[in-house]
């Protein structure tokens, strides 16, 4: 499998992960932004905790520099897990987020409720064709 295979791959399952309502919320945000960095991961829950974790990792979202998308969704497979797609204008900001105050207290907060994480991916945000 080639890696833009497997960014494919990795689009269609967020499309598949994702409520329609924040994939247009993304895309809107895409059109007025230029993301250079992107991630998209899976982090399982403690047993019946998928949704206290999802509140938690959202809590902090709207104080972080240089985000331009951070979206939560359920896995429809795995009731324990939840997708997390990030879209930055730079890698620097991303590292940067995870020293944060208020990031920092989110994951110490939602650390006891993760049981541990499957595929993750770093990307290159593409230009979206025009129509």
């Amino acid at each position: 499998m080639t890696r833009r295979d497997h960014l494919a791959g990795l689009a269609v399952m967020a499309a598949a992960v994702l409520p329609v309502s924040k994939l247009r919320a993304l895309e809107n945000m895409m059109e007025d932004a230029d993301p250079q960095y992107g991630l998209i991961g899976q982090m399982i829950a403690q047993p019946g905790q998928r949704g206290a974790l999802a509140a938690i990792l959202s809590e902090v979202t709207g104080a972080m520099p240089g985000n331009i998308a951070y979206l939560i969704g359920e896995d429809s497979a795995n009731l324990d897990a939840i997708w997390i797609v990030e879209l930055w204008d730079g890698k620097e900001s991303h590292a940067a987020s995870l020293g944060l105050p208020a990031v920092q207290a989110a994951i110490k907060k939602a650390r006891p409720l993760i049981a541990g994480f499957g595929t993750r991916a770093e990307f290159k945000p593409v230009a979206k064709a025009s129509a």
